[in-house]
């Protein structure tokens, strides 16, 4: 019992880690990301007119529309360069609750039309040494023009550029951190020379709201030549991989179970050797042999039963003291959190005590057989 205790909760315990590591990850990617984001199927931007615009806000669902322009682009501070995520946004991008998580300091605006600012990421902010204090050396961005025909002498004619105020820095998943740049939509649009055309819409959902319904919403509205994806949908990749590797360590741990139920086969093995007298009067006494299957069964079965019940009783209690106390830390001292994540979902225990209960189960039959091919005529 204390061996499938062992394995029962350990495994109660590893799928809560992946549990809370799933919803991690998805609360820092909508920290940068948004509920839904809008984006062409074939191409890189879609041109854009106020009455569409208007038309999607209309959308039952639908609470905030953000205008988005993104593209490489050269930046430069105090000599120092680097290439990076240009991402130009309409004014309301900060209303989506961005940077909810994760790290932010520094000024919560993107400047004004005449002097506007720039949000960076912590490791392009690094990379550049920028000291938000020092308000008198400017972020220079760089972006290489459309190639002309001829030729010009000029180099400065074969590039657009433009200055930005570092404003504040945030720092919430390295793909993040080391690559964007964020700015106002019109200094972008200017720079890049997009006019009307956008890279992507983003849309925050009316609390209360349901994002499923919405985003089917919008999709009947656009048709099929834009995606209209989710913030999971998004991410898609990294979040398949989490739970792949949930799936795998589940039937590890599992394999590991089933190897130490062993312990219950050879257990209810000598049993059976050593009750074969008892077996004996019994069979004697009109006992049947399936009624001699079922009495090791039901050994195994309580083993089972007994050992899993502990088992999900001190994952649960383990679960809860980490969610609480933070017991085993992540030993990374810049991360969002200190100690690993939990989230209990009642499904893993219904899977694991189904897997517990079948695998003593099988591990019980072959001794309940040896049991009842007891020779009565011979033991007694």
């Amino acid at each position: 019992m204390i061996g499938v205790a062992v394995g029962t909760m350990a495994l109660v315990i590893v799928m809560s880690v992946f549990n809370g590591l799933g919803d991690l990850i998805r609360g820092l990617f909508a920290s940068f990301d948004a509920e839904l984001k809008i984006e062409v199927v074939e191409g890189k931007s879609f041109e854009v007119t106020e009455d569409w615009l208007e038309s999607i806000r209309q959308v039952e669902g639908v609470a905030i529309l953000t205008e988005v322009i993104e593209d490489n682009a050269l930046f430069d501070y105090n000599g120092n360069q680097i290439v990076a995520r240009l991402k130009g946004v309409s004014e309301n991008f900060l209303d989506h609750g961005r940077f909810s998580k994760g790290y932010y300091w520094g000024d919560t605006t993107l400047g004004t039309d005449k002097n506007p600012g720039a949000i960076l990421g912590r490791g392009v902010g690094f990379f550049l040494s920028v000291n938000l204090k020092d308000v008198n050396v400017p972020l220079k961005v760089f972006y290489p023009k459309a190639p002309r025909s001829a030729a010009s002498i000029d180099p400065t004619q074969l590039y657009a550029s433009g200055v930005l105020d570092p404003r504040a820095f945030f720092s919430i998943d390295r793909q993040f951190d080391d690559e964007y740049v964020i700015a106002p939509l019109e200094f972008t649009k200017n720079l890049l020379n997009y006019g009307d055309k956008r890279t992507a819409l983003e849309i925050k959902v009316e609390e209360g709201a349901s994002i499923d319904r919405v985003q089917d919403r919008v999709k009947a509205l656009l048709g099929e030549k834009f995606s209209v994806k989710n913030a999971d949908e998004q991410h898609a990749g990294i979040l398949r991989t989490v739970k792949l590797e949930k799936l795998f360590v589940f039937l590890t741990l599992t394999f590991i179970l089933a190897i130490a139920s062993f312990n219950i086969f050879f257990s209810l093995s000598m049993l059976a050797i050593e009750k074969k007298k008892d077996i004996a009067v019994l069979k004697a006494m009109g006992a049947t042999d399936k009624l001699i299957r079922r009495i090791f069964l039901k050994q195994g079965a309580m083993i089972a039963l007994s050992g899993a019940s502990i088992g999900l009783i001190l994952g649960y209690l383990v679960c809860i003291a980490q969610q609480h106390f933070g017991l085993v830390s992540l030993g990374i001292s810049s991360a969002v959190i200190d100690a690993y994540p939990i989230k209990i979902a009642w499904t893993d225990f219904i899977w694991t005590s189904l897997s517990v209960i079948a695998i003593t189960l099988l591990a019980s039959y072959r001794p309940a057989w040896i049991a009842s091919q007891v020779d009565t005529v011979k033991e007694l």
